[in-house]
């Protein structure tokens, strides 16, 4: 694989399929972009296998000077290798679950998909600064014309405040980025990442980043777009948005925030842990009391991603780990149950909880794959999310044991929110006559949801696949991050040891005073 531009090439394949299916009819359409993002994934399998664990860290490099200090810059460690198999997996699922449910311009629909393929990947293996900047802001455009054209009743409020958000972030990031280039001299990430920056101005630098990250990721108080985005964004809409677009905001943290500003870092991860502890309890509350399924699941993203971020300003391997599992487990299950609410939306043509009841008498496959994802958000072991979850949690207690307290009760409250969801959808009296005669899954929808539960058992079961890929960027990162690390609040005191003969003596003589 050595000077094969893997990576040019998956982001050349969906761009081509877009261009296809603008020309191609509504059913050619559909198979172009399902073939397109197959033979995408088919590329990401040959990425991981071929992908050297113990290797340098940034494999897979190209790099072909555009103008002045702009590149095409491409190359990727484990995080972003995780990042990208995530994407690749989800595309095809997301055409899969686009099938029947767009009639209307399919051929832009698909077009838009394929587009926003390209751009992710772009975001995850860009290597120099302004070409991420390009693809993660562009990212935004497809997205926005998937929900404002192909979205609900208030398609066009959700796209806009989506838009407005997202990009008044970035504003600030671009011009922190131009003036890291003018004093670092270099658009390189990789030598930006170990360059070491004047602490004052790190944290004007960490700010503006911040500015940015915490609205795609989304942060609690900027998450409000979030759930008018799901709600009104189209089934494969809602499953890319939480699989992918919010991981975009973690990444920003593991590749830019923390170790490009360290010390910045360090001092503002007060910030960032009360925030993440205001957004886990507090979104986890608002998600109890929701009638709408798919605004519960958008809330429930939010306090999942809060412990991503605590996650990773813990400052060490396992919260960094964990931070990186929930991302990627958080992606699969979230975007399972979507599918699982696109799935009777299809059927019923409403998100109203009170309207089903009892699905598992009439659709036991769909009640059983539905229950696995609940279980699996829940975070049971044995399922994608309680490794990184537990991972996350037992990071952030070596850092601060009240911000892992108060995280470990979101956990407490997923489980109360999803079971309840569960409970009045699968479960119960069958009421409503209608919701009651619909038919169980097809096998296209069994098709699209079993490949997800594989991934999410096999996440659980055996975490290291995914693990051992990440492993060495994360132990550099934590290097990185060491010196400025802040230390924890955990007071272990060692006593002092005993000699061998004192040991002896007093445990013969507590041994006697037991008798």
């Amino acid at each position: 694989m050595d000077g094969f531009p893997i990576l040019s090439l998956m982001m050349a394949v969906p761009m081509a399929g877009a261009i296809a299916c603008l020309f191609a009819g509504a059913n050619a359409a559909r198979w172009i972009a399902l073939i397109a993002t197959l033979v995408d994934l088919v590329l990401g399998i040959l990425l991981w296998a071929n992908f050297d664990q113990g290797g340098l860290q940034w494999q897979f490099q190209e790099y072909h000077p555009i103008f002045g200090r702009f590149a095409w810059a491409l190359g990727i460690d484990g995080i972003a290798l995780m990042l990208i198999a995530l994407t690749v997996f989800l595309m095809p699922i997301c055409i899969g679950a686009s099938w029947e449910a767009i009639q209307k311009r399919v051929g832009e629909y698909m077009a838009a998909f394929l587009f926003m393929e390209v751009l992710m990947i772009g975001v995850f293996a860009a290597q120099d600064l302004y070409l991420f900047y390009v693809m993660f802001e562009a990212g935004l455009i497809p997205m926005y014309l998937i929900i404002g054209i192909w979205g609900g009743a208030d398609r066009i409020y959700a796209s806009y405040k989506f838009f407005l958000y997202t990009l008044l972030g970035s504003v600030l990031m671009l011009i922190a980025m131009m003036w890291m280039v003018h004093e670092a001299g270099t658009t390189e990430i990789p030598a930006l990442m170990a360059y070491n920056f004047d602490p004052q101005v790190q944290t004007w630098l960490f700010l503006a980043f911040f500015a940015s990250f915490a609205v795609k990721m989304p942060m609690w108080p900027v998450h409000t777009w979030l759930p008018d985005a799901h709600v009104q964004a189209p089934t494969a809409g809602s499953v890319i948005l939480a699989g992918v677009l919010l991981k975009m905001g973690g990444y920003g943290f593991i590749r830019f925030s923390l170790p490009m500003f360290p010390e910045a870092s360090a001092q503002l991860a007060w910030l960032v842990w009360g925030l993440s502890m205001v957004a886990v309890v507090y979104t986890s509350l608002v998600a109890l009391v929701q009638s709408d399924m798919k605004k519960l699941i958008a809330y429930s993203s939010v306090a999942h991603m809060a412990i991503v971020t605590v996650g990773l300003f813990a400052f060490n391997q396992a919260g960094i780990e964990g931070a990186m599992m929930v991302m990627l487990g958080h992606g699969l299950v979230s975007g399972a149950l979507f599918l699982c609410v696109g799935v009777i939306y299809d059927r019923l043509h409403t998100r109203e909880i009170s309207r089903y009841g009892g699905l598992s008498i009439n659709m036991p496959k769909y009640a059983v794959l539905f229950l696995l994802f609940t279980m699996a958000s829940v975070g049971l072991p044995g399922t994608s999310n309680f490794v990184g979850e537990f991972l996350s949690l037992m990071g952030i207690y070596q850092a601060s044991s009240w911000v892992a307290l108060v995280c470990t009760t979101g956990i407490i409250l997923g489980a109360a929110y999803m079971l309840y969801l569960y409970r009045r959808i699968a479960y119960g009296e069958q009421v409503n006559a209608d919701a009651a005669a619909m038919p169980d899954l097809s096998a296209r929808e069994v098709a699209l949801l079993v490949p997800i539960a594989a991934a999410v058992l096999w996440m659980g079961i055996y975490p290291e696949s995914f693990l051992a890929p990440m492993r060495a960027d994360i132990r550099a990162l934590e290097a990185r991050l060491a010196p400025a690390a802040p230390a924890g609040d955990s007071h272990i005191k060692m006593g002092a040891a005993k000699p061998a003969g004192e040991a002896h003596h007093d445990e013969v003589s507590a041994h006697g005073e037991a008798h």
